[in-house]
């Protein structure tokens, strides 16, 4: 191994790290700023989606979030005594459907949501937008190339 090598593997390391203690604190504030608001992470996750895609089937929840189906009929259960959110027929199907943010849920997070936004902006203000653009492009060039080199494995095996 040369010097060069070495240096290269040495800087690889501490970019790991570096962006390892960044997410660490970034996401230490927004569980924060989520606590703060009474609610679990999960829950803030269920009525964010909610409220940005609209009403989506327990399922498809489910699925996006990685929550297995006892604990997410739990939180929509837990979400409905609130009065957050309620469960309405799928046209067409009547075996699956759909959990709705309810008025009252709309409002509750008409209240919090720009709060959590400012939180996030006021995380990432160190840097500048261009700046913010370029990160943005080389997480994607990381990402993409592992992603890519997992794939070329999985294809040889």
């Amino acid at each position: 191994m040369t010097e060069r090598d070495a240096e290269g593997i040495a800087l690889d390391l501490r970019v790991t790290r570096v962006l390892k203690n960044m997410v660490n604190v970034l996401y230490g504030s927004l569980e924060s700023d989520i606590d703060s608001y009474g609610l679990s992470r999960e829950t803030f996750q269920i009525l964010e989606f909610l409220y940005n895609k609209g009403p989506h089937p327990i399922q498809k929840i489910s699925d996006t979030f990685s929550i297995p189906s006892g604990s997410i009929t739990y939180v929509v259960d837990k979400l409905e005594k609130k009065r957050f959110v309620e469960r309405l027929p799928i046209p067409g199907d009547r075996r699956k459907t759909n959990v709705v943010l309810t008025e009252d849920g709309r409002e509750y997070f008409d209240t919090i949501f720009p709060k959590h936004v400012q939180t996030i902006s006021n995380n990432l203000s160190y840097v500048t937008d261009e700046e913010k653009l370029q990160l943005i492009e080389l997480l994607k060039k990381i990402g993409y190339g592992i992603k890519n080199a997992q794939d070329g494995q999985t294809k040889k095996c």
